[in-house]
């Protein structure tokens, strides 16, 4: 099967925990291919139960991800405690979030896959098995990063069980996709396996004029010469036809009425038709491989080779300032609403070399059982990009009108938009300019054991980088050194109290003005917290308390034109509670956090809520086999802009599933805010807001064969 049945998270990490009991008394442990496994190739780099881990890790299988009605990884993170998962509200360009207050980097098969921004093809879900969040910094593991943590997503690949699906969608915004799905043996035997898995995706959006068409084909092969080696290639060919979601309306008519008391569609398009694209295309090879060498030792190897370009253009309104678009002495927007508006080209490219060699060993001394792992990691990366940025265009900064070049020939009306005035190609052209291609490449060695002894977990890691970046107009070379350390107690029954300490850092390319290179940003953490999985009903709960510190950051009291000092810090500290349980034939989850976040300048962090809750809770009845019904609740606290003068609105959404499963087949319907509610996802201090996902009503037909 390519699904496994409805099973929840605490019961698959129950199986592991069980299958991993007798950890300091035997070497193996036994892997179960069920729905939430935590693999070697997982965000930590390891199959240790969940349980028995001092960190926090949220994980959304292809279960969840399916029966939530999820259309786009940001989805995915919506679901989870102290995650923001759709920032920026509807996007197309790619998947925002921020991981306890903080962006975090995108990781695929424990490999980072997205660098820069639009530059590549976003991930889709339906190539995915499952969606970690390693949450706090992670650098003792990953090398550079946020100390809000990393994002892994686990793509599918070849299973043993022959399986196949045909997966047709209809939603509204002329949603139509066909996805397909075949896995099993060749020739027979379980020594070459295949995988195939494509979709095609022609859909409008909520936005007027942006479309989501979207091509993947990802094969792959498995070798297995002898049981004690696996050997995969995979590769994925993604091709996008869109163009950009965010159309960064103004706060007059949005957050605040406008003064005329009109408010801004949240589907207007800002950009226009004949100009506007988001083309992109990624392919990716990936190549796993393990070998267990004997009792003790094994080794496996993760690369990847990737090669991404965007086609990007844009027309959207620009940004003046707090009082932008104030022309009139009323107050009121020029000519009733119209704004200038900035045309944006970016050619963008990413190549990508990337290595992670490790040599895993499993052994004892005397009554402690270790597993230790010893790594190099090595990456190299280029992004290039060529283009242009007209920015507004005919607005003069004295008069705050139209200049006498342009005027307002090229302004829009945002209440009442009239397309097809687009500046002169010759004009655009003479903009066009290529930047210097930046290189970085990384080297990093890593180290860290899992001791167990008796019923206590104790993991402790150390990791060197060294990091040379190169921007075509100047070199810089930075290294680090970085720790974790966590120790967890599990008691009999079922109790898991833990504490871990943990370090990022990040590279700050550029000098202070003496000539002096800037330290990276660096990042600390500190969590305590408690796991529960009690013995005698399947569900689990973790509560966690965290703080953490960035420092290094830019210096808010420096005066202009002052040397850069590095004196600023921000910190993080929250409360998360995350509990999955199965109560007969009902399952529930619930999610909850509290973030306190404080900028280096002294404000909250921009688009980050205080507070936010979610539940999921499903029903499938033993007296009507197949039926299927389920329904969330996300809420989302009230947010800032940057400087604390903006305020975003709290808000609720509300999501729906029902289904029918008979045989081979299954109908689902999925409605993802199905009230339709209107609501801004943020709004910021620089003058602008981001509408929220609109309703996204999905029918979804699944045969397997």
């Amino acid at each position: 099967m390519l699904q496994t049945r409805p099973t929840l998270l605490a019961l698959t990490i129950s199986t592991l925990s069980a299958a991993s009991g007798a950890l300091a008394q035997a070497p193996a442990i036994e892997e179960m291919h069920v729905s939430g496994q935590v693999s070697r190739y997982s965000a930590l780099k390891s199959d240790t139960p969940i349980m028995e881990t001092a960190r926090s890790v949220s994980i959304e299988t292809e279960f969840d991800i399916i029966e939530k009605g999820a259309l786009a990884l940001d989805d995915t993170f919506t679901y989870s405690s102290g995650v923001t998962g759709k920032t920026f509200g509807y996007a197309t360009r790619g998947d925002w979030l921020k991981v306890r207050g903080l962006d975090v980097p995108l990781y695929q098969d424990s490999l980072q896959s997205l660098f820069g921004n639009y530059n590549n093809t976003r991930p889709d879900v339906y190539t995915l098995e499952q969606v970690e969040i390693l949450k706090g910094p992670a650098s003792v593991l990953y090398g550079q990063g946020s100390p809000g943590g990393i994002v892994n997503i686990v793509s599918k690949l070849p299973k043993a069980e022959a399986a196949h699906e045909i997966v047709a969608e209809v939603g509204n915004f002329e949603r139509k996709q066909l996805a397909f799905d075949s896995t099993g043996q060749i020739g027979g035997n379980d020594e070459w396996l295949y995988r195939v898995v494509g979709v095609h995706r022609d859909s409008d959006t909520q936005v007027d004029f942006v479309e989501d068409n979207t091509t993947v084909i990802a094969p792959s092969v498995t070798w297995r010469p002898n049981a004690d080696t696996n050997l995969t290639l995979l590769v994925n060919h993604t091709e996008t036809e869109s163009d950009t979601g965010a159309q960064f309306l103004p706060l007059q008519g949005t957050l605040n009425p406008a003064p005329n008391g009109e408010f801004i569609e949240n589907s207007t398009y800002t950009g226009e038709p004949e100009y506007n694209r988001y083309n992109t295309e990624t392919t990716s090879v990936t190549f796993l491989a393990d070998h267990q060498i004997n009792n003790v030792w094994s080794l496996e190897v993760t690369s990847r080779y990737s090669d991404a370009e965007a086609d990007y253009q844009q027309a959207w309104t620009s940004f003046i300032g707090g009082d932008r678009y104030v022309y009139n002495d009323d107050g009121s927007l020029y000519e009733d609403g119209l704004v200038p508006r900035t045309f944006y080209r970016n050619d963008a490219t990413s190549e990508q070399a990337a290595i992670d060699t490790r040599l895993r060993a499993q052994f004892s001394t005397g009554a402690l059982y270790h597993e230790v792992l010893i790594g190099a990691q090595y990456q190299d990366v280029t992004l290039g990009g060529a283009g242009y940025y007209a920015f507004a265009l005919g607005y003069d900064a004295a008069s705050q009108g139209p200049d006498d070049d342009f005027g307002d020939a090229y302004w829009l009306n945002v209440f009442d938009p009239v397309y097809g005035n687009v500046p002169p190609t010759d004009y655009l052209n003479g903009l066009y300019s290529v930047n210097p291609e930046t290189r970085t490449r990384d080297l990093g060695f890593y180290i860290n054991d899992q001791i167990s002894i008796g019923n206590w977990r104790v993991t402790a890691g150390l990791r060197v980088d060294d990091t040379e970046t190169d921007t075509g107009t100047a070199s810089q070379q930075d290294d680090a050194l970085s720790g974790a350390l966590g120790v967890l107690y599990q008691f009999d029954n079922g109790l898991s109290p833990y504490a871990s300490y943990a370090e990022s850092f990040e590279p700050v390319i550029g000098d202070d003005g003496r000539g002096n290179t800037l330290d990276p940003q660096e990042g600390e953490q500190v969590e305590v917290g408690v796991k529960y999985q009690p013995r005698s009903l399947p569900a689990m709960v973790t509560l966690a308390y965290f703080d953490i510190t960035q420092s290094n950051l830019s210096d808010p009291s420096s005066l202009a034109g002052e040397f850069q000092q590095q004196r600023g810090e921000a910190t993080v500290d929250g409360v998360e509670l995350e509990a999955v349980a199965t109560l007969g034939d009902v399952s529930v989850e619930l999610n909850a956090s509290r973030l306190n976040t404080e900028s280096a300048e002294g404000f909250h962090l921009a688009s980050v809520p205080q507070d936010q809750a979610s539940t999921w809770i499903t029903w499938r009845p033993v007296g009507f086999q197949g039926f299927k019904l389920g329904g969330g609740l996300r809420y989302m606290g009230e947010s800032w802009g940057g400087r604390d003068e903006i305020r975003t609105p709290s808000y609720t959404l509300g999501d729906l599933m029902i289904g029918y499963e008979a045989g081979r087949w299954d109908f689902t319907l999925n409605a993802r805010n199905v009230a339709d509610k209107e609501f801004q996802a943020t709004c910021l201090s620089r003058g602008d807001c981001f509408p929220g996902e609109a309703r996204n009503v999905v029918g979804r037909v699944r045969y397997q064969f």
